[in-house]
């Protein structure tokens, strides 16, 4: 375990499965704004982090990860440790980056090389030294080579492994990364060869990726904690806490669940500061990277126009659907604040009212904070995964066809087709091809009586279905 005082941060004594498996962990620390999370980007060969010029953007540890001459490496970006800092957020960043380095097999200091040594510099390299890991400073901000003279004065951190980089151009961080591996590679290289001789290493399932959504403060964060068993991401009352997209790996009765909490999304107007504008971003493009979305709408407050607004989002870009009525222990039965306590069964339809599009979404009623409900989540989840990926046969599909009595659509008859056959063509999300006689598109009324007709054989539950026409 790791302490949990400010005094230092403990040594991790228990064997890494990753380093078993030929899988190393970088994490990269530094005060806040030195340009950690612009290598961490470079590193990884991708925008995954939030990038600005306004301190303390990064909060939560974020992961990616790439190869290198050979070698995985699993990066760990951190948010801005403040050690002496005393306020919730900086404390609670302080502890997610204890937690990367406790599994880092390096760590790599990131300062910036363009203004002076400063005490918080000196402390934040001492506390590091004390882990015992193998620590590498990187100077960072060092665009030309008669800057690389000014670096002389960032060795009194007593960082054997020094090296000046530039995160935005690139510049060193290949020397950085070779250093880094030549360092380490020895320490579990005996490790691996045992790991590969025995064959022990065991296939990987793939993985069905769950988006976290809603607005900020519904507890979006607090669910990923309850989920994963862990603390692995900030919780508070303040809203906008989380700013990047935070993902968590779940192994649970043989499926693979990556957990992804994302930023509030929030209407355009309200989002003023650079990084919760670009938050919203990120969070709408994790969105659209997951198979599965879960809903968070906030007992307490209902449901709003900005909920449907984000469940819009899910919907349209065919992601499954699962909507969480999230703090239920403080709205329904049992509610400890003398007000009436709202009824299941009538909260739940206001709910639908609401979300009229999604009335083929499971809904749960639960409590992140106290866990009440939660063991009704990973079944839910299972199935609905599983139904995003059913594929019905085509001749199954026909037979279905021929028992629909379309003349119960309400459709003009101006809108009508006439149809030759239906396929399935793809799954997650399940599209279907009908053939008729006319290139038009599909009044909504058929496509939802359609709709309707198919969930009824078939089921679906949980995911949208998109229907296409095409002429014969």
């Amino acid at each position: 375990m790791i302490s949990t005082d400010h005094q230092g941060f403990a040594l991790a004594k228990a064997a890494k499965p990753e380093a078993a498996r030929g899988v190393l962990t970088i994490a990269i620390v530094g005060r806040p704004n030195v340009g950690k999370s612009t290598l961490f980007n470079r590193v990884i060969g991708k925008r995954r982090a939030i990038v600005g010029d306004e301190p303390g953007i990064t909060r939560d540890r974020l992961y990616g990860e790439t190869d290198w001459q050979g070698r995985h490496l699993r990066v760990v970006d951190t948010g801005g440790i403040m050690p002496e800092e005393k306020e919730f957020i900086p404390k609670e960043i302080f502890r997610q980056a204890r937690v990367a380095l406790d599994e880092a097999d390096a760590v790599i200091m990131v300062v910036d090389g363009r203004t002076e040594l400063a005490a918080p510099d000196l402390e934040l390299a001492r506390l590091l030294q004390r882990t015992g890991k193998p620590l590498f400073l990187a100077v960072n901000k060092i665009d030309t080579l008669a800057q690389e003279a000014d670096i002389e004065d960032f060795r009194r951190l007593g960082i054997r492994e020094m090296f000046p980089v530039s995160s935005e151009q690139g510049t060193g961080v290949a020397e950085l990364l070779d250093a880094v591996l030549e360092k380490i590679n020895a320490e579990v290289a005996g490790t691996v060869e045992i790991a590969e001789e025995t064959g022990q290493e065991e296939p990987q399932a793939a993985e069905t990726k769950v988006a976290i959504i809603g607005r900020p403060n519904v507890g979006k964060s607090t669910l990923l904690n309850r989920l994963t068993g862990t603390a692995r991401a900030i919780v508070s009352p303040i809203p906008g806490t989380t700013r990047d997209a935070v993902d968590e790996l779940v192994e649970r009765d043989g499926h693979s669940y990556r957990f992804i909490d994302t930023a509030g999304i929030r209407r355009k107007g309200r989002t003023k500061l650079m990084a919760e504008k670009l938050s919203v971003v990120m969070a709408r493009k994790h969105l659209e990277a997951a198979d599965v979305a879960l809903l968070v709408i906030d007992a307490v407050e209902g449901v709003t126009a900005l909920d449907a607004n984000i469940a819009g989002y899910a919907h349209e870009s065919g992601r499954s659907l699962i909507i969480l009525i999230n703090k239920w222990d403080l709205a329904g039965p049992g509610r400890t604040d003398g007000k009436k306590a709202a009824d299941r069964n009538k909260f739940e339809q206001e709910a639908r009212d609401a979300l009229k599009f999604l009335s083929y979404a499971p809904v749960l009623f639960i409590s992140a904070t106290s866990g009440k409900g939660m063991e009704k989540v990973f079944p839910i989840l299972e199935q609905v995964a599983a139904e995003r990926k059913k594929r019905i046969p085509t001749s199954e599909m026909n037979r279905f066809l021929e028992m629909v009595d379309f003349d119960r659509a309400s459709v003009p008859a101006s809108k009508r087709v006439k149809i030759y056959y239906l396929t399935q063509a793809a799954v997650a999300p399940p599209t279907f091809i009908l053939f008729t006689d006319r290139p038009v598109k599909l009044h909504f009324s058929y496509e939802r009586f359609l709709e309707n007709q198919i969930r009824r054989a078939f089921g679906f539950v949980g995911t949208p279905i998109w229907i296409k026409n095409r002429a014969r």
